[in-house]
């Protein structure tokens, strides 16, 4: 008892539950930003934009007096919780899994050791190296920060280990998985023959063919870094933040790879919107 009395007069104490709440709201505050980190890259994402527009519509039906509307979105709410927990319930699960697992707290798989870093740029090169002397077209878009779930979903699952021996066999022709894009997630081959969304800039030279204008259209609606490899000239392009750098030699790809994967991407002197000297691929 005499422990119980030390501590609720330890923090009674006016600094020391000033000090307690603000490691509260740090805790949540924190507890908040790992949930968004699970549900980023799914369609959780789309449905918790659905609730936070209703949230809206019901402060607007107090504040204009609207009863009809206000009282099914009252209804809405009132029943929310247990929707929230049918519809989010493979995050849900994933995150009791990542609890359990200890990795709910853990320091974030982006910031991967250096070797690791290594071992996935190398890979990377050295199949593009591979392909692009060959003339075999390839096509590899690599999500950053904006999930690219609703892409990888239109291809045929993978989840497995990058490796240059995985990805030149993918993309040899006339095999089941060489037509459409390879989508890496993190660490992970997580699918291929996947349909990327085409630009509709009207500013795009058509001497650029399909692969090309994937590359930019996924970089004009995510983050996404996106590899291109010419099938008719062997060409190494890159697209990175919506920018197309092409014709790079094997050494400027990897550079320009590690600091766009791992790091901040650097301006160089190749022309960002160089549509000319290219035939079509």
């Amino acid at each position: 008892m005499n422990l119980l009395q030390q501590l609720s007069q330890f923090t009674d104490n006016e600094v020391v539950r000033m000090f307690l709440n603000i490691v509260d709201i740090l805790l949540v505050w924190y507890v908040i930003y790992k949930g968004l980190t699970l549900i980023r890259g799914t369609k959780a994402v789309q449905l918790l934009k659905g609730i936070f527009v209703i949230f809206i519509i019901r402060v607007a039906t107090v504040f204009f007096e609207l009863d009809t509307l206000g009282w099914i979105t009252k209804q809405i709410i009132d029943w929310g919780f247990l929707a929230i927990i049918i519809i989010f319930q493979p995050e849900i699960r994933r995150a009791l899994e990542q609890i359990g697992r200890g990795k709910l707290f853990s320091r974030s798989s982006n910031l991967k050791e250096e070797q690791e870093q290594d071992r996935l740029v190398n890979a990377m090169t050295k199949s593009v190296g591979y392909m692009a002397k060959r003339r075999i077209g390839a096509l590899v878009s690599i999500e950053k920060d904006t999930g690219l779930t609703d892409y990888i979903e239109t291809g045929i699952p993978l989840q497995s280990e990058i490796s240059s021996e995985l990805m030149i066999n993918i993309f040899i022709p006339n095999t089941p998985l060489h037509d459409g894009a390879v989508i890496v997630q993190k660490d992970k081959i997580a699918a291929a023959a996947c349909y990327l969304p085409l630009s509709e800039n009207p500013f795009i030279s058509k001497e650029l063919g399909t692969r090309h204008r994937a590359a930019i259209g996924i970089s004009e609606v995510t983050d996404a870094i996106t590899i291109v490899v010419s099938e008719e000239t062997g060409g190494i392009s890159l697209t990175i933040n919506g920018d197309l750098h092409r014709d790079l030699s094997l050494e400027e790809f990897e550079v320009r790879l590690r600091k766009a994967w791992f790091g901040d991407v650097v301006e160089t002197t190749t022309p960002k919107w160089n549509w000319r000297g290219g035939r079509k691929e």
